[in-house]
Order: structure tokens, then C-alpha cells, then sequence
């Protein structure tokens, strides 16, 4: 999609990307200062559009910034983008800042209105439960490093960007993150879930990871299907490496499989069973939310 064609929300009104203008004084800009939500869309369809607004909801009280809209008034602003710039398959990316002030200053200042941008990006179409036209993905693993408060989808990324670049360097599409006592996390821009024995597993939510929307339905669905067991425990390292399946699962992506880690099969090294049929009900119920 090209700029000057995107249609954007800055601040109450729409306009082209390419004559958005915000202030360098913006604390966003100078701090990282704001929390953000990625929504994707096919044909229209909005895919857990409440959930998404409501973590952003919790991300701005967790940091202080006092915004008066609703879910009714995201509702609005995500219509009219995806109106406005009439592609079947869109993201929508809304991002609250905590304003300009007049000078920098690390402590939060008052009486600042925040900033508030929104804009949309063509996606692919929704992914398909086939093995055989689903991308696979490849990742390496790496100590976690960032901040002790992932559960905040900040705009502060500079820790997961430098861990999503590990892997780019290392020519595979992820990285996967475990604290220091050897136990998986997340990945740098997704959340994991392991298959062992039949048995989907993925940690549980606390500061180590952020609660993940895809990772919220998609246990959520797998939980009233009732057909396969899910657990939410502590998994170790040597669990991801021996387990049958891995998955990455994200807004973008949904439910990614991954087939090599560190350069290693994943079980068999092919697509399995487990992730078709979780995709396939995922796909069915995922409009539900």
C-alpha cells in the first residue's frame, strides 16, 4: 500500500499518511512512551476486536495514560480506515502515545493531551489448515534479555526488535526466548506453544510474556472444542527441543508451525497433525471474539 494512497486517524481526523504530522517533542518519539495493538482484518471481518481493545485498555492504565474513548469509538475509527482504504485483507495498527510536552522530562507530565494514530496495512489472506501451503518456520533460541514487564505491549520494542534481529542474522524467522532458569518464555514478536504426546502446551501469563490474543482464543477454542488436552505450566527448554510440534502464534500469523530450531528438527521435521486440526478449529471460531 503506497503512503501518499493510505488513509490514516491522527488526533480526530483522517488524512493521507504522508501529511500526518506529529511533534518531535512527542514522548512516543523521545521515549517510547505509549502502548500499541495490532487487529487484523479479512474481508472486513475485525479478528478479536474487543480483546484487542482491551489489553491496549490495560496497557494504558498500567502506565498512566488517561484517554477517554471506548471500544465503540475504536470500533468507528476502525471502520472508517478500512472503508477508507477498501483492501480485503488489512491490519490495523492503533498506537496511544502520552503526548507532546514543551520540554523532555522523564517523569510523566500533566495536563498533555495523548497522541492517537491509527493506520492500516495490506495483509495475506487468512491462513489455512494445509500442510502443504502453510509457511514454515525456522528459528534459533536465545537467552531473554528484555525489561521484567512484557505483559505491557509498549511501544518500547528496542528489546524485542534486538532479539527478532538475532534471528534475521541468523537467517531464520524467529527467535525464541527462555529466562534464566532455562524455561521458555516467548518469542521475540510471538507467543510459543509446544505438542507432546498429544498435549498442547504453553506458559503461563505473567511478566515473563505478553497475553497474547491469538494465544487467549486459540486456547479458549481448543479448551469448549474439548477434543485435545491443553495445559498452561512452566515448560523448560528440553521440553521445546524434544517436543513434536512447536507453534508460533500471533494476530499476524495465527498459528505458525515451526519445523527446525537451532538448526534441528522439530519431531519430524514436518508439519503435524495436531497443528491442522488446532488451525482448523481456530479458523472455524476465530470471528466469534
Amino acid at each position: 500500500m503506497a503512503i501518499d494512497n493510505n488513509i490514516v486517524f491522527l488526533n480526530g481526523e483522517f488524512g493521507p499518511m504522508s501529511e500526518a504530522k506529529i511533534s518531535p517533542m512527542d514522548r512516543g518519539f523521545l521515549f517510547g512512551d505509549g502502548i500499541y495493538e495490532v487487529v487484523p482484518s479479512y474481508n472486513g471481518q475485525l479478528v478479536g476486536f474487543g480483546l484487542h481493545i482491551e489489553r491496549m485498555q490495560n496497557g494504558l492504565n498500567a502506565i498512566g495514560i488517561k484517554l477517554d474513548m471506548d471500544l465503540d469509538d475504536w470500533r468507528d475509527i476502525a471502520i472508517k480506515l478500512l472503508e477508507k482504504n477498501s483492501i480485503a485483507n488489512l491490519g490495523l495498527y492503533f498506537h496511544v502515545s502520552r503526548g507532546a510536552d514543551v520540554k523532555r522530562f522523564h517523569a510523566y507530565p500533566e495536563d498533555i493531551q495523548p497522541t492517537v494514530f491509527a493506520y492500516t496495512f495490506e495483509i495475506p489472506a487468512a491462513p489455512k489448515a494445509d500442510k502443504q501451503s502453510v509457511k514454515q518456520y525456522r528459528v534459533t533460541s536465545t537467552e531473554d534479555l528484555r525489561w521484567k514487564r512484557c505483559q505491557i505491549k509498549s511501544t518500547s520494542l528496542l528489546g524485542n526488535v534486538m532479539h527478532f534481529q538475532q534471528g534475521h542474522d541468523a537467517g531464520v524467522q524467529e527467535t525464541i526466548l527462555y529466562n534464566q532458569r532455562n524455561e521458555l518464555t516467548e518469542a521475540s514478536a510471538c507467543n510459543v506453544f509446544i505438542v507432546k504426546n498429544g498435549t498442547v502446551i504453553t506458559p503461563p501469563l505473567d511478566n515473563q510474556l505478553l497475553p497474547g490474543i491469538t494465544r487467549h482464543m486459540l486456547l479458549d477454542i481448543l479448551r469448549k472444542e474439548g477434543s485435545l488436552q491443553v495445559e498452561e505450566r512452566v515448560i523448560s527448554m528440553s521440553e521445546v527441543r524434544s517436543a513434536d510440534e512447536l507453534w508460533l502464534t500471533s494476530s499476524s500469523k495465527e498459528i505458525a508451525p515451526v519445523v527446525e530450531l537451532d538448526g534441528k528438527p522439530v519431531g519430524t521435521g514436518q508439519v503435524g497433525d495436531i497443528w491442522q486440526l488446532a488451525q482448523t478449529f481456530y479458523s472455524a471460531h476465530k470471528h466469534n471474539y
